[in-house]
């Protein structure tokens, strides 16, 4: 008995796979996934044949036998880099929602906060055709990943931001963190100090690259330094922005009047530890972050607003229709973003950030 190959399992069978499939009907591996799994843009002749061979070969398009009959398994793929944080916890709401309404199911990929089973999960979850689309959150695909899916035909859309050749639905970055360090600017603020998202994860994903640009550009554009003592990295926790105050707190020189923060959970943090460390905010130092996590109203933080639950829903909402036979359905699209104004952000004060004082005692 031959051996059963890498590429056969991906049919659902242990001897016959899509290639094989391809090949016996004369059609592209594409068209056997778009054929088996009822999508649609295959002609009915050639769906025909295409189910013929494959039940002569016996190959089983998914887990389940029943596969062939419907093709669908009804159940979306959602890709996220972690679950714990604001955006992705919102936008897994978003898509739930849509797909609840359509009577779809969601199934959660989870990376942990890193990549190591991305591999692993591209060469076999999805390849093996167990959702019939997928939604990614703040991350890229390499050039080998989305081989996988254009293989087998998935419906993709990236959500939180620009993707290289993906549909993607996003905020412009570049514009909301501008948009933050221009209220800054425009309130008198002269010292404004950086925390930056870092990508440590290999995600791969341009978004801290961008806010980081957009701070550098308005800076430079009114005439404002870059300090690098300045410009502290988080990696998007409340944690990352009370360790980021330390260490600005702890240099010594002069301190900034205000700080931009990359996202509002740094936001939070940097407040937190200036409260505890007797700055006050925004009397001795200005804060803005962007997103308008849910907790931002109570802190009365001054934010860059966005809706990750409304853009993951009109995704969704995309790959749903694609699937429906909706050709073009899925496209990129910019999100909304607003300045909010609240209570974290006003004039510096008029002696300066209160650098030389004698922080208020603290214990860890």
């Amino acid at each position: 008995m031959a051996r059963t190959s890498e590429r056969a399992q991906r049919g659902g069978h242990s001897g016959v796979s899509i290639e094989d499939v391809a090949a016996a009907a004369g059609v592209s591996t594409a068209t056997v996934s778009r054929a088996v799994r009822g999508l649609p843009r295959v002609s009915p002749a050639t769906r025909e044949k295409i189910l013929r061979v494959a039940a002569e070969l016996g190959y089983v398009a998914s887990s389940s036998a029943s596969g062939l009959a419907t093709g669908r398994t009804k159940t979306i793929g959602v890709l996220a880099p972690f679950v714990s944080r604001w955006f992705f916890s919102k936008a897994i709401e978003g898509a739930d929602r849509e797909l609840h309404a359509r009577q779809y199911n969601l199934s959660l990929f989870n990376l942990g906060g890193h990549g190591s089973n991305r591999e692993r999960l591209f060469s076999r979850t999805m390849v093996y055709k167990q959702i019939d689309a997928l939604l990614v959150l703040c991350m890229a695909l390499t050039h080998e990943e989305l081989n996988h899916l254009q293989k087998i035909d998935i419906p993709l859309v990236v959500v939180g931001g620009h993707v290289e050749e993906c549909a993607y639905i996003g905020i412009d970055d570049y514009a909301a963190a501008s948009t933050a360090v221009r209220h800054l600017i425009s309130l008198g603020h002269k010292d404004i100090a950086l925390l930056h998202g870092d990508d440590e994860t290999d995600l791969n994903f341009d978004v801290p690259r961008v806010r980081i640009k957009a701070f550098q550009d308005v800076m430079t554009a009114s005439g404002l330094d870059l300090r690098p003592e300045w410009d502290e990295v988080g990696d998007f926790t409340v944690r990352s922005g009370q360790q980021a105050f330390i260490k600005l707190w702890g240099n010594s020189g002069p301190k900034p009047t205000a700080i931009f923060c990359a996202s509002d959970e740094m936001a939070m943090g940097v407040i937190f530890e200036a409260n505890r460390r007797g700055v006050r905010v925004p009397e001795d130092l200005s804060v803005i972050g962007i997103d308008d996590h849910d907790f931002s109203v109570t802190l009365g933080l001054t934010t860059v607003g966005q809706r990750p639950d409304v853009q993951a829903e009109l995704a969704t909402k995309m790959l749903l229709d694609e699937l429906d036979g909706r050709p073009g359905s899925v496209r990129s699209m910019v999100a909304p973003h607003q300045l909010i104004v609240r209570s974290t952000t006003a004039p510096p004060p008029a002696h300066g950030a209160p650098g030389q004082r004698e922080p208020r005692p603290v214990t860890a």
